[in-house]
């Protein structure tokens, strides 16, 4: 997916501005099981999906608990570092090679004090991403795990392709047994 695509996705920004964006957009590439984000660490890079899936996820002494997946046009952000400029909670990791754009988040903090539009387009950015989040937290807490699993489906068709059957469960929040049993009701 193209830089303007995703940056038009968020917000349509006149073109001088769209440009004192791309003039420090960098495109990187990570392979497969690289670790974007780690956890407990400020991050200070935003990076769009231009090619890949990325998963999110929290350790804890049993296992790791996925929470979020991203695939192109995706932006792949730790909040909790470009709000408050502390540590994350989240590691991000590569499920398969990955193309990205990648943005200074200190400098896009500086652009929003010297232009309207660019913090308008993070405005909106952060009100997507509440957003995001709040329906996430619902999909989580009111709906059984066969309605999760088939609304994730809708969503991201292609998901059981290129993402282990293990990291859904996880994202589901149930065991690989149980997925195994609603796949197989829904065959």
């Amino acid at each position: 997916m193209q830089i303007n695509s995703i940056l038009d996705a968020i917000y349509k920004l006149p073109q001088s501005s769209k440009n004192k964006l791309l003039n420090e957009i960098e495109e990187i590439h990570f392979p497969k099981g690289h670790l974007l984000l780690k956890a407990n660490r400020i991050e200070n890079d935003i990076y769009f999906i231009k090619k890949g899936m990325v998963r999110a996820f929290t350790q804890n002494p049993e296992n790791d608990v996925t929470f979020w997946f991203g695939s192109e046009g995706f932006v792949v952000i730790s909040m909790r570092s470009y709000v408050s400029d502390l540590p994350g909670y989240e590691d991000i990791e590569l499920l398969e090679d990955g193309e990205f754009y990648k943005l200074n988040s200190n400098k896009l903090r500086n652009f929003f004090d010297e232009d309207i539009h660019i913090a308008n387009w993070g405005r909106k950015f952060a009100e997507q991403e509440l957003i995001f989040t709040e329906e996430r937290l619902i999909f989580h807490q009111f709906k059984s795990a066969k309605e999760r699993y088939h609304e994730l489906l809708k969503k991201n068709p292609n998901l059981i392709q290129r993402v282990q059957l293990g990291y859904i469960a996880s994202y589901l929040g149930i065991t690989q047994v149980s997925l195994s049993r609603i796949r197989a009701e829904k065959e």
